[in-house]
């Protein structure tokens, strides 16, 4: 199975393909949300601000920093100028356009820490190769607004109470073609999900409640995982 996603990984749309192609797969063509502008236009505030020097981009998980995590966030993140441009119910497409649309734009952060992908799975169950084409495609648009920027990506985290559950499944389709995206050079793939899992595979609802968002002690198991890596990153 690995060797036939990762065959398929090297053949999906090229990064280059328009975003008008019809034949591109929805992960791959920038979509904006009418529902969360003002979010939206927030991250572009704090990107003219210019401040930043860590981001963590991604959808509710990474959103929800500010909710279940706002204690953890404010002991480890805060700290070392952390931005949070999570929004919940984002896919890849929808990070794109964030990126075509003014988040980032004047923001020179060391490093942004990227976890993206369960939507994908969630609302459509979009194939494996085109959540990593999407995600693929993130790393290149954020490369291309600050090249002397560090990208942590991270798997998309496990989903669904058991390992068998279809959307668990195709998360760890996904995270088999992450790794591929690191040059180990200003790109770096880690992958934490065995954190949040119990010895026999299954998620406790102590810290994924709905086997997809996590409590205060998933956050605080979320930074325990990255801290490390992050702070040499960052070059602390």
């Amino acid at each position: 199975m690995k060797k036939i996603l990762l065959s398929l990984f090297c053949l999906c749309t090229p990064l280059s393909a328009p975003a008008q192609d019809l034949k591109s797969p929805p992960a791959l063509v920038p979509a904006p949300r009418a529902d969360q502008t003002k979010r939206h236009e927030s991250f572009n505030e704090v990107s003219k601000k210019g401040e930043a020097q860590l981001v963590f981009l991604g959808d509710s998980i990474t959103e929800g920093w500010e909710g279940d995590g706002k204690e953890a966030w404010t002991k480890a993140w805060a700290p070392l100028k952390a931005a949070n441009f999570g929004i919940g119910g984002d896919r890849t497409e929808h990070v794109l356009w964030r990126l075509d649309n003014g988040n980032y734009d004047g923001l020179k952060p060391k490093l942004t820490v990227l976890m993206i992908g369960t939507n994908n799975t969630g609302h459509r169950m979009d194939p494996a190769v085109d959540t990593a084409a999407g995600i693929k495609t993130i790393i290149e648009k954020l490369r291309q607004k600050q090249p002397e920027m560090k990208v942590l990506v991270l798997g998309v985290f496990p989903r669904g109470e058991k390992a068998e559950d279809p959307m668990r499944v195709r998360t760890n389709e996904i995270n088999v073609l992450l790794p591929r995206l690191a040059d180990d050079k200003n790109i770096f793939f880690l992958d934490i999900s065995k954190t949040f899992l119990q010895p026999d595979g299954t998620l406790s609802r102590d810290i994924m409640p709905d086997s997809l968002h996590l409590s205060p002690k998933g956050y605080d198991l979320w930074v325990s995982a990255i801290e490390p890596k992050v702070k040499a990153l960052l070059g602390r």
